[in-house]
């Protein structure tokens, strides 16, 4: 809200997490208690360039408890003998006024503030990206575990099954061996009935002719 001619805060909303406020280049000269009560948690105001003549106008900062780096720039209250001094003497949370501290150290770029706080959001956030809670391992390893065991179940169940159908094999192949030897006894049962009864056969045609000789 720079430079808008802004004369009062009136109608400014509630912003609680609000952090910087530009309001520079405007016509402000009082009524900075509403800062407190809608932006309460900022750290960075910038009123250079407004209507501000006197300390008890910026004594209403005081509630502004985070607040750290205020600036006056091109104020009239910035022409009081000791300004530098009651300011910080009446704001003793700030740390830069107008840009410096009080030993006239330059305050760091709004920028490089700003890089250094993604940094620390960025570092939480990857320490909640880190690896899964030890509690999660365990449970992983315990459903490998699981995995394993159903495996080698699975795997003496083949086993078993691959003896099985091994033994009927087996059972087959000597009920088979057997059938094929009595098939072979009971050839050669038959071939030497056979031979018996061509014995016999030649034995009564020798009989026969015996007889014959005698008659004659």
């Amino acid at each position: 809200m720079a430079n808008v001619e802004l004369s009062s805060l009136a109608r400014l909303p509630s912003l609680n997490k609000l952090r910087k406020l530009e309001l520079s280049d405007n016509i402000i000269s009082g009524g900075l208690e509403v800062l407190a009560e809608k932006c309460p948690n900022l750290t960075y105001l910038n009123l250079s360039g407004n209507k501000i003549k006197d300390l008890s106008t910026v004594e209403a900062l005081q509630n502004l408890k985070n607040l750290k780096s205020l600036d006056l720039f091109n104020c009239e209250i910035t022409n009081l003998e000791d300004y530098r001094e009651s300011i910080f003497e009446l704001l003793q949370q700030i740390t830069y006024l107008d840009g410096f501290d009080q030993e006239d150290n330059e305050a760091p770029d709004s920028e490089e503030e700003d890089d250094e706080d993604g940094d620390e959001d960025d570092e939480e956030e990857e320490e909640d990206e880190a690896g899964p809670p030890e509690e999660y391992e365990e449970e992983e390893e315990e459903e490998e575990e699981e995995e394993d065991e159903d495996e080698d179940e699975a795997g003496s169940e083949l086993g078993e099954g691959e003896e099985e159908v091994g033994l009927s094999y087996l059972m087959k192949e000597e009920i088979q061996d057997e059938e094929d030897d009595d098939d072979y006894v009971e050839e050669g049962e038959e071939e030497e009935e056979e031979e018996e009864e061509g014995l016999r056969g030649e034995k009564r045609k020798r009989d026969a002719e015996d007889d014959g000789d005698e008659d004659d």
